[in-house]
């Protein structure tokens, strides 16, 4: 289970926003299951329908949260008019990204009712979709 401050949902919100009409992407890092820093990450994509990070951010983010002696915990994305819940691409990506990182979770931001973002956590394990419980700290 990861933990996660109230700020740093705030931030992945704004951070969706703030990207409109495009979905935003970023990196939740830190600890032992709990976030340190939300990490901004630029949608190589520019696209309301997919996302892919920068691969060139992704090593500098990988370097510092490895100094810090932190783990990529998740991945997060905004969903700007769907649910907050893994689209099949999404599960497909995920299935690649399990061999750099097999214990990452992902996040997804929906911006469906923009005055009531939904922010959820899931696992994605060879295609299988579970939901995980955000514990706010």
């Amino acid at each position: 289970m990861i933990q996660i401050k109230q700020e740093f949902i705030d931030e992945m919100i704004a951070h969706s926003k703030a990207e409109l009409p495009n979905e935003c992407c970023g990196i939740l890092a830190g600890p032992e299951g709990q976030v340190m820093k939300a990490y901004r990450m630029s949608n190589v994509e520019a696209s309301p329908f997919r996302f892919s990070m920068d691969p060139a951010e992704l090593v500098k983010v990988d370097a510092e949260a490895g100094e810090n002696g932190w783990e990529l915990l998740a991945i997060y994305h905004s969903h700007t008019g769907s649910e907050a819940y893994p689209s099949d691409t999404d599960v497909r990506i995920a299935g690649g990204t399990a061999g750099l990182w097999p214990d990452v979770r992902y996040v997804l931001v929906s911006l469906m009712d923009m005055d009531n973002p939904v922010v959820r956590i899931f696992q994605i394990n060879e295609g299988v979709v579970t939901e995980e419980p955000i514990e706010v700290v």
